[in-house]
């Protein structure tokens, strides 16, 4: 039996059973797989449920605000997959009828759908025989045929989509592209794969070779940035607190936080109280501050460690904000689309 065909076999009998393995509905295949980058299963399931419940079809994801969109995808990460989700359904909605583009070149125009999930939508929802090529594809085929060449270079890339193509089941290609990354992401696993029971395990040379443990080969990643973000979370009034929405192109675009002090590295109260962004909207107000931890909340992003403190600042008088920035309820937070790392503060604080 061909490589194809076996992994087809494995597949019907082991697959995991999901909901957007129900559907050939282009909407809720695009929406599983937008999801799902970058994103563990697990983590995705509740997020594709909560979406598809909140938004059945592309023209209510369509209608619906940015921030509903952001509120629920709050936690996922990477929230620029948000924001192109949303612009993707508007423009399928509004200047497609709320058809899906129905071949691989097609989609490949829709925002947010690269290669793989064109691949993918394509192959699934109308058996168009294209390959895709994500981390467990690359695991899978690296492993089975000894490639040694970094899967995050330009020759990696071009390679493994160029066997991907050759491999791929033309009579089947929507079950054999699930069942590879399925294969990937069960047998092949990333550490401690089943080598033993695994169906291919005659022909793959990293079991052959020993070499199981060290590939795919991956180049090392650029170095990691530190960050320091300082959060100024004020209270005055009636239970009332200040948030502003971050704009530019950098991390969070869109999301809310509380006003922000970044520093050059981890600062005292001392220089809080003396920095221009909290002399600005105190002014000559009576006030008191009190770190909310005694050391700082470490974020870790893919490329970046955010040291992160709250002060929360007292205050009996309302205080002055900037059109940039919005007073609302403790009880008002909870509903606006906020960084997980100011939602899990926001939880504990504002109960």
């Amino acid at each position: 039996m061909i490589f194809s065909k076996k992994l087809i076999t494995w597949y019907l009998q082991n697959k995991r059973a999901m909901p957007w393995r129900e559907t050939k509905n282009p909407y809720h295949i695009w929406l599983s797989e937008i999801i799902l980058q970058q994103t563990r299963v697990a983590q995705g399931l509740p997020y594709y449920m909560s979406f598809v419940e909140a938004f059945p079809t592309v023209f209510d994801l369509s209608k619906a605000s940015e921030e509903k969109v952001l509120k629920l995808w709050q936690g996922l990460g990477y929230y620029s997959r948000a924001r192109n989700l949303h612009a993707t359904a508007r423009y399928v909605a509004n200047h497609l009828n709320g058809v899906f583009p129905s071949d691989y070149k097609g989609l490949l125009k829709l925002k947010g759908v690269g290669d793989y999930t064109a691949s993918a939508i394509a192959s699934i929802c109308y058996r168009e025989a294209v390959p895709v090529v994500d981390g467990n594809v690359y695991r899978v085929l690296s492993r089975y045929y000894g490639i040694e060449t970094p899967i995050n270079s330009t020759n990696g890339v071009k390679e493994f989509k160029e066997l991907a193509i050759t491999l791929m089941d033309t009579e089947e290609p929507d079950h054999y592209n699930q069942a590879i990354m399925e294969f990937g992401a069960l047998q092949c696993k990333p550490k401690n794969p089943y080598c033993i029971v695994c169906p291919i395990q005659h022909g793959c040379e990293a079991l052959k070779n020993g070499t199981v443990d060290v590939l795919p080969v991956k180049l090392k990643k650029l170095k990691i940035k530190k960050r320091y973000f300082n959060y100024l979370v004020f209270t005055f009034g009636n239970e009332q607190t200040i948030i502003q929405q971050r704009v530019g192109k950098g991390i969070w675009q869109g999301l809310y936080e509380f006003p922000l002090i970044e520093s050059a590295h981890d600062v005292d109260v001392d220089k809080i109280i003396s920095h221009t962004i909290f002399n600005k909207m105190v002014l000559n107000n009576k006030y008191e501050i009190i770190p909310y931890k005694d050391e700082p909340v470490i974020h870790k992003l893919s490329h970046q460690h955010l040291y992160t403190r709250f002060y929360i600042v007292k205050m009996d008088s309302t205080i002055k904000v900037d059109e940039s920035q919005r007073e609302v309820s403790f009880k008002e937070v909870h509903s606006y689309p906020v960084p997980i790392l100011l939602g899990n503060f926001v939880d504990g604080f504002f109960n």
